[in-house]
């Protein structure tokens, strides 16, 4: 059966290849934007550590943590929780670089225990006018100590080169608090978030109960996959991913449904000969859903591999490349192929159904 299988798969190659290359496609897609989902995912859990911090505070009903608003007025107040050691705003400036738009301007408190674990190549920290880069971002833009830099419409004096093992910080910049405020139009007592450390004795889950009871009107998250729920943005993305796989499993389905029911109808001869020998209707049907399940391996199998190059491609084509690093998991190939595999079985139920139609009136007629 299985060289019967392979030759009827190959006798339209025209159709076959067809059928594939719209399962192909539909794998691709959905390997590229798991990856995508996937590398958001890490950035959001990044996000919360920023500066090597235990958890990050952020607005509770801000759409996404970028865009949440935290008063300073509240740091002394926190401060003084018997769980916290320590805490510093950071104020977070998308877009200001316009020849890197995904590089995210960092402006932090220079005394704060963010900049204080910067280490530096070259220079020396943030002042009021000035701005360090990440040793990723002076690469890409092959600037250094002494050179200016546009964020938005102010030029700034490059003080510093840092790295601080954070991928997103490393390829973006930092500023003194005060001149991040301005550039993101906030006003001095406004932040992005603050940065907490923990007393060496607390557990995060703790710290959390605690600061949430004493600040309702905010998010404290320690965890990655908590940024993530936390993130409208993020959640919008993980649904619009899961609607696209549904497409793409839907239009995959009827490409297959449509190519063997065209096969099947063309050979009712064939198969009626094959019954009146004495297949039975099972056989048949196991003769169709292998045809099914072969194009759809053929399609998966370029589609892994076109998905594969292409999420490599896709957070740059968004002016995302220093943001987001797409994350190729192994579970996220595995669902891929699942679901590549899968159209080649649910396309084939109707076919299967009229290809054992054909055997029982040949089965008649020999009766």
């Amino acid at each position: 059966m299985i060289g019967l299988i392979k030759a009827n798969v190959f006798r339209r190659s025209a159709r076959t290849a067809l059928t594939a290359a719209g399962i192909a496609v539909g794998v691709a897609a959905i390997v590229a934007l798991l990856a995508l989902s996937a590398g958001l995912n890490n950035t959001a859990g990044q996000l919360v550590h920023l500066g090597r911090a235990d958890l990050g505070l952020f607005q509770r009903d801000a759409g996404d943590p970028t865009t949440s608003v935290v008063p300073l007025s509240m740091i002394p107040r926190l401060k003084a929780l018997p769980q916290v050691a320590d805490a510093t705003p950071l104020q977070l400036v998308i877009g200001a670089i316009k020849s890197q738009q995904s590089a995210i301007v960092l402006g932090i408190e220079p005394d704060g225990f963010v900049g204080r674990q910067l280490v530096f190549s070259a220079g020396v920290g943030p002042s009021a006018g000035h701005v360090d880069i990440g040793d990723l971002l002076a690469g890409q833009l092959h600037r250094g100590v002494g050179s200016t830099l546009k964020l938005n419409n102010r030029t700034f004096t490059i003080a510093g080169i840092y790295h601080s093992g954070i991928a997103y910080e490393d390829q973006g910049a930092i500023t003194t608090l005060g001149d991040a405020q301005q550039l993101a139009g906030r006003t001095s007592d406004e932040t992005t978030t603050i940065a907490v450390r923990l007393k060496p004795t607390i557990t995060p889950k703790a710290a959390e109960r605690a600061i949430g009871k004493a600040f309702p009107g905010l998010n404290a998250i320690a965890d990655a996959n908590e940024a993530i729920r936390a993130g409208a943005n993020t959640v919008l993305i993980s649904k619009a991913v899961l609607l696209i796989v549904v497409l793409a499993l839907i239009i995959g389905t009827l490409a297959v449904a449509n190519t063997m029911l065209a096969a099947v109808l063309e050979r009712r001869r064939e198969l009626a000969l094959l019954a009146t020998i004495g297949w039975s209707g099972p056989q048949l049907a196991m003769l169709v859903l292998g045809e099914a399940v072969g194009v759809s391996f053929i399609g998966t199998g370029f589609g892994l591999a076109l998905g594969t190059i292409f999420s490599g491609a896709l957070p740059a084509a968004l002016g995302l490349g220093n943001f987001i690093t797409p994350d190729m998991t192994a579970w996220g190939l595995g669902r891929a192929c699942l679901i590549g595999v899968a159209t080649g079985v649910i396309g084939a139920i109707y076919p299967i159904w009229r290809a054992t139609r054909i055997w029982a009136a040949a089965a008649l007629a020999t009766g």
